[in-house]
């Protein structure tokens, strides 16, 4: 590091700082975003245990529970996608201020670690690196996010209400597989969405050269959900 390098040290520093800052706010939203959606689904299913047939309260009940579930599901998920995103920028960039201190001295190499090994200078191989994200399980990765595990189970409450309304009008049976179709649908709508989203924000983080390279390759390549 030279003499004329203390202000931009000092920005970097304040800049590590604030990016762990946003890391921990937006791991903390996504934590109570997802408590509050799977608590929401726990009460409703007690109160629609409470209503169970024969009672006659239960076909208002769940036509008023199950479609609200569905819907809080729906804005959980899409935000959850959002703080992923944040998380990942914010741990990108934190790669790219981690990169430049193992630049300052043939020392700082030893201390400093270089979570992506040779690929260390690209800083979306580095952040995925930190959370144990490796490139052979690139296709699954994105069904082990919080998003998809709240989209899981949103499926499972959209399916639940089509069986019930198919059931008005069909047999058991076909109406149960009208809805276990329709969340199968859903989920995988979603996981296309996410990954679009990922891949579309990948594509903001790397140099042009960079992303023909990756457009180049096989799909198999790609880091991120």
């Amino acid at each position: 590091m030279t003499n004329d390098d203390p202000a931009l040290m000092s920005a970097l520093t304040t800049e590590h700082f604030v990016l762990q800052t946003a890391i921990s706010t937006a791991t903390s939203e996504e934590s109570a975003r997802a408590t509050l959606y799977v608590m929401a689904l726990s009460s409703s299913l007690v109160a629609l245990g409470f209503a169970a047939p024969p009672s006659p309260a239960f076909a208002p009940l769940a036509a008023t529970l199950l479609p609200a579930l569905a819907i809080l599901g729906l804005f959980t998920s899409v935000r959850l996608v959002d703080t992923g995103l944040q998380n990942m920028l914010c741990r990108s960039a934190i790669a790219r201020i981690r990169h430049h201190y193992r630049q300052l001295s043939p020392q700082a190499s030893t201390y400093i670690i270089a979570w992506a090994g040779p690929a260390e200078d690209d800083a979306v191989a580095a952040a995925t690196a930190t959370m144990g994200i490796g490139r052979r399980r690139d296709w699954l990765i994105g069904f082990f996010t919080i998003a998809m595990m709240i989209t899981a189970i949103n499926s499972i409450v959209i399916g639940a209400g089509i069986t019930l309304l198919a059931a008005l009008a069909l047999p058991l049976g076909p109406a149960i597989t009208l809805g276990l179709l329709t969340a199968a649908v859903h989920l995988v709508l979603f996981y296309l969405y996410q990954r679009h989203r990922y891949r579309t924000r990948r594509n903001c983080l790397r140099p042009p050269a960079d992303i023909e390279q990756d457009r180049s390759r096989d799909a198999r390549s790609h880091l991120w959900p």
